[in-house]
């Protein structure tokens, strides 16, 4: 009876749902709940009336499926586990270690347009960067990005300036053959060694002075020296040497040189320099000429300062002018000094004193001592041979010694004024006392040193901020001659009450 009861119950109530509309879902869950409740119902029918069930749960639709997206491949050899006898071969990556080095190379810079990296010229780090990729010593990502490989020269030069000491650091593998770097670059450019030096190490930063040299024919001192004889026989006398070496003395110490460079006025503080040295070195004879090699070491040096330093020593020789000249250049006033050919300057040395002091235990001293004979083969094969053609060929100091005679050292109107509106600004133009970071903003070709900020924060983790360092250097050991406080401000001798009067 209960059985009975209960079919018939079950009966009634599907005809009722049968026999009701269907209601419009409100929402989403209602809908799905409709939806699978007739397939829900149906499928006992169904699978009553299926006479072929699967017997097998692999080969279920589902389970077809996933074979077939997961584990179906042509492997004959897969085991039940999926793992196979056969190991799948990866092309080798060869993995180099690279730690950062300190390279020593000489060029020379006639046909160049500097040292710099200039797109569209051809400039010395373009081809030694060339060199590097073709050694496979450096990466492509880091010739088309120097940066990458964290190149750094430790001093730009102009257009046909050359170097005998030119330094770079950079990261390199550590074992490096000069002879595959050296093959691969023209004969103008030379490498001379590579040491390991600090992880942090920058060749910019770490520099403390600089030593360039001046080469020039010794008649450019002697007035009467007209006629081409008259100037290959002279030969420069001890009252001439005296002569030179008096006005380069002046030089000596801390001075303002913003006449001696460009967009500089007195009060920038950036156009302070410090001059360690400056002397008429030595002389020699070349193809029956005499030539005399002037050297000044400083600790950095602004564009075209060094030029301008030897043109003005020049004009002062041979009479065009007198030390009053020179004394007036390191003044407020403003002076128009002429600049000398850039064809004999060369960039004679980098000194790392206080890295080599501080990491003398563990590095390998930057002096260089070992590679010093191939310095010099290089500079008297190269370099000099070059500055002599173009003096007895080109005549480069013989053209400038005409426009010298006519030079006037007096400005314009023009720049006059200009100068004066400078003079009322109070600090530098562009509102920053930092002379390094000035520095950078003036794109420099010879001379300019100065590290620039990115080099600055690099070095931060590894030793006090070198501005810092070199400016307490400069105070310790002489006194700046330009002093700002509050109240008045000290130019030299002569003491400035009233800002106003600037």
């Amino acid at each position: 009876m209960s059985v009975r009861l209960l079919k018939s119950i079950v009966g009634s109530i599907r005809q009722s749902l049968l026999r009701q509309p269907l209601i419009r879902p409100d929402t989403t869950k209602e809908r799905k709940a409709l939806n699978i409740l007739p397939s829900a119902m149906e499928a006992p029918a169904e699978i009553e009336n299926d006479d072929q069930l699967v017997r097998d749960k692999n080969f279920t639709r589902y389970k077809k499926r996933l074979r077939k997206r997961q584990w179906e491949d042509n492997n004959q050899n897969r085991k039940e586990n999926g793992e196979t006898d056969e190991k799948k071969l990866c092309e080798p990556v060869e993995r180099i270690k690279r730690k950062k080095m300190a390279m020593l190379l000489g060029y020379c810079g006639i046909d160049y347009y500097g040292m710099q990296r200039n797109p569209g010229v051809r400039t010395i780090e373009e081809d030694l960067l060339k060199a590097l990729l073709e050694a496979k010593y450096i990466t492509e990502e880091d010739f088309n990005n120097q940066q990458n490989a964290q190149f750094q020269r430790s001093s730009r030069t102009d257009k046909g300036v050359s170097a005998a000491r030119q330094v770079v650091s950079l990261k390199l593998p550590l074992e490096v053959d000069i002879e595959e770097i050296n093959k691969r670059l023209p004969d103008s450019i030379k490498v001379f060694g590579v040491k390991r030096v600090t992880n942090k190490f920058n060749s910019k930063i770490k520099c403390n002075a600089r030593t360039y040299s001046y080469t020039l024919p010794t008649f450019v001192f002697e007035p009467s020296a007209v006629t081409v004889e008259e100037r290959k026989l002279y030969r420069i006398t001890g009252d001439t040497l005296k002569k030179v070496n008096d006005v380069l003395d002046v030089y000596k110490g801390t001075k303002s040189y913003h006449n001696f460079t460009e967009k500089k006025h007195y009060l920038d503080p950036s156009s302070s320099r410090y001059m360690m040295g400056f002397t008429l070195d030595r002389t020699f004879i070349e193809s029956e000429w005499e030539f005399a090699e002037l050297l000044v070491k400083g600790q950095s040096f602004m564009l075209h300062q060094i030029r301008k330093m030897i043109g003005l020593m020049i004009a002062i020789v041979r009479g065009h002018t007198d030390m009053a000249t020179l004394e007036k250049a390191f003044g407020k006033e403003k002076v128009m000094i002429p600049t000398a050919p850039g064809l004999g300057l060369v960039l004679d040395k980098v000194h790392y004193e206080r890295y080599d002091a501080r990491y003398k235990d563990s590095h390998d001293s930057l002096t260089w001592e070992e590679e010093e004979e191939l310095v010099k083969t290089f500079k008297k094969e190269k370099i000099n041979p070059n500055i002599v053609k173009g003096e007895i060929e080109g005549n480069s100091m013989g053209l400038w010694l005409e426009k010298l005679k006519i030079h006037r050292y007096e400005p314009s109107e023009d720049v006059a004024s200009e100068n004066g509106t400078e003079n009322d600004q109070k600090g530098s133009d562009d509102g920053d006392d930092s002379p390094i970071n000035d520095d950078v903003k003036e794109v420099s070709n010879e001379d300019d040193d100065g590290p620039t900020n990115d080099d600055l924060k690099e070095d931060n983790n590894e030793h006090d901020s070198p501005v810092k360092a070199e400016m307490k250097e400069v105070n310790d050991e002489h006194e700046s001659p330009v002093k700002v406080d509050a109240k008045e401000i000290k130019i030299g001798d002569e003491t400035i009450k009233n800002k106003s009067d600037l």
